[in-house]
């Protein structure tokens, strides 16, 4: 009898035992996952953005306005967040920005060494894709309410160009690459036990007669919250103005405005 009752304190004890284990094991994961996150946090990230554009562009101005259909974009981002105060976190992300379009011209239109009459068929396109090299630091960061400020370094290399629609139709285009620096602020609000949030960012330069700005704002849901990756989900209205002032003999006021749809994973 005393040898039964000591095989089973023996096994209790072990049972006892790996369940302290295990529970040992899930807390530190946990704790681990946790420490992880607040060392380094790095988000990637993708958007469809169905925009319609208008405006006009030339070597000077007034420029003549073109017609443009709507395009479906796309933008891509990874960003890399740490908890060292000094140094700022970093993001970058590459913005299509394209459209095409066929425009009657109602007056005269010189361009690239090329000149077009009044009446001229031109089909006409522009490609102002960019790069964004941010700098942010994180002013607030809670469950609740986050709010980053930095700098953009935004650039711009792409092309503008028409083409006569005849047969050996006259083709001129303007190539245009350059950096500018942008003031960028992006804020996140979290609606407590929903999952949702609102949010909004952008970035922004103004000198002389130029100005380019590049705004978001939306509604955001955390579908997936995990220990490996977190995945959320969006739904948003995005600008883009391009006013530009003799950019390497490029002269612009376009706007791109639309929907976009996107996902976000944490790791």
């Amino acid at each position: 009898m005393k040898q039964v009752v000591a095989s089973k304190t023996v096994i209790n004890n072990t049972v006892s035992s790996n369940t302290a284990l295990t529970l040992v094991l899930v807390a530190f994961l946990g704790s681990w996952q946790a420490a992880a996150d607040t060392l380094l946090g790095l988000y990637i990230g993708a958007d469809g953005w169905r925009s319609n554009v208008a405006g006009s562009f030339g070597n000077s101005e007034p420029a003549p306005e073109f017609n443009f259909g709507s395009k479906t974009q796309g933008a891509y981002f990874i960003a890399l967040e740490h908890p060292i105060p000094v140094l700022p976190n970093v993001r970058l992300a590459h913005n299509q920005l394209e459209a095409n379009g066929i425009t009657v011209l109602d007056g005269q239109f010189s361009f690239a060494g090329q000149d077009y009459s009044v009446n001229t068929t031109l089909a006409n396109q522009v490609d102002l894709t960019n790069t964004d090299i941010v700098l942010y630091y994180e002013l607030l960061d809670n469950s609740v309410v986050s709010l980053d400020f930095g700098v953009n370094s935004k650039l711009i290399n792409g092309s503008a160009a028409v083409q006569e629609q005849t047969e050996n139709g006259l083709q001129a285009e303007e190539s245009v690459s350059q950096w500018l620096p942008m003031l960028y602020l992006s804020s996140k609000v979290g609606l407590p036990l929903t999952g949702l949030d609102v949010f909004a960012q952008g970035s922004y330069v103004g000198w002389s007669d130029s100005q380019m700005y590049d705004i978001q704002a939306g509604v955001g849901y955390e579908l997936i919250n995990s220990l490996t990756v977190d995945i959320r989900v969006k739904l948003g209205y995005r600008a883009v103005n391009l006013r530009l002032d003799d950019l390497d003999e490029l002269y612009s006021n376009l706007d791109f405005k639309g929907v976009f749809a996107g996902v976000e994973l944490h790791f």
